[in-house]
C-alpha cells in the first residue's frame, strides 16, 4: 500500500530499527524527518534516502532533554508541515545503575540514563506528538495522527538467536506498517512473537507460548545482571 503525501517523524533514526523504519516508510511514499543524538549518522541516512529526490531531513536530538526534543520536533514541523506519524524509537540497552561494591566508600550517583532515554524520552516525544495531533484536523482515515513505539533490548541477542527465538526486524517493521493508514487499533500492546511467529494484540497477561516464556526469562535474567551484577541483590 502506498502512503504518498504522508509524513513521519522518527527518533533514533540513525541506526537499527529507526533506520530500517525510515527506509521502509520512504519506500511506501512517505517523507520523513530522521532525528538522532548522532547527527552525522542521521544526516547520512537522509542522504541515502534522498538519492532520487528530497524525501528526508535530519535533526539532532537528545531525547532525555525536553528542550532538545522540542527543537527537533519544531524542525520536523517546519520541514513536513502536518505530521501523520510519530515513532519514538530512540533507546539504549540496560546498564549498571549503581556499582555493586559493598566495600566502597561514600555514595555514588545512580546512572538513570536507561530510564531517562527509554522512559522519559519516549514520553517527551509522545507529548509533542499528542499536542501536534490535537491541533490538526482528521485525515482521510479519520485520524489526527498516530504515535507508535517499540520496546526491546539488545544485550541478550546472542542467547536468543542460539535458541532460535530471535525476532527478524522484518516482523517488527510489518507490525508497524499494519498500524498505518485506516487501521483503528489504538491503546493496545502489540506483541512481537519470537522467531517467525509474527505479531498479535496482547489479549491476556499469561505467556502466549512457551517460546515467549523463554524469551521473557532470558530478558529478566539479563536485566537482573545489568542492575545487580553477578551477585544476588542485597536485602535492605
Amino acid at each position: 500500500m502506498s502512503y504518498s503525501g504522508e509524513t513521519a517523524y522518527i527518533t533514533g533514526g540513525a541506526s537499527g530499527i529507526g533506520r530500517f523504519l525510515a527506509e521502509r516508510l520512504v519506500s511506501k511514499g512517505m517523507k520523513v524527518v530522521v532525528s538522532d543524538r548522532n547527527f552525522e549518522g542521521a544526516e547520512e541516512v537522509a542522504k541515502d534516502l534522498n538519492k532520487n529526490g528530497q524525501v528526508a531531513w535530519a535533526a539532532q536530538v537528545d531525547v532525555a532533554d525536553w528542550d532538545s526534543q522540542k527543537q527537533a520536533f519544531e524542525t520536523a514541523v517546519e520541514k513536513l508541515g502536518r505530521i501523520h506519524y510519530v515513532f519514538p524509537v530512540a533507546g539504549i540497552t540496560e546498564r549498571l545503575w549503581i556499582p555493586n561494591e559493598p566495600s566502597g566508600d561514600g555514595f555514588v550517583k545512580p546512572d538513570l540514563s536507561v530510564f531517562d532515554i527509554n522512559g522519559t524520552g519516549a514520553l517527551y516525544t509522545s507529548a509533542l506528538a499528542t499536542q501536534h495531533f490535537r491541533a490538526q484536523q482528521p485525515n482521510k482515515y479519520g485520524f489526527r495522527g498516530k504515535s507508535k513505539t517499540g520496546i526491546s533490548s539488545n544485550e541478550f541477542y546472542d542467547k536468543i538467536e542460539a535458541k532460535g527465538l530471535l525476532t527478524p526486524v522484518e516482523t517488527l517493521l510489518s507490525a508497524f506498517e499494519e498500524l498505518l493508514g485506516d487501521c483503528t487499533t489504538s491503546g493496545e500492546a502489540i506483541e512481537i512473537l519470537p522467531g517467525g511467529g509474527g505479531s498479535k494484540i496482547k489479549e491476556r497477561p499469561e505467556y502466549t507460548s512457551e517460546e515467549c516464556k523463554i524469551s521473557v526469562e532470558l530478558a529478566h535474567a539479563r536485566s537482573y545482571k545489568a542492575f545487580f551484577g553477578a551477585s544476588r541483590a542485597t536485602q535492605s
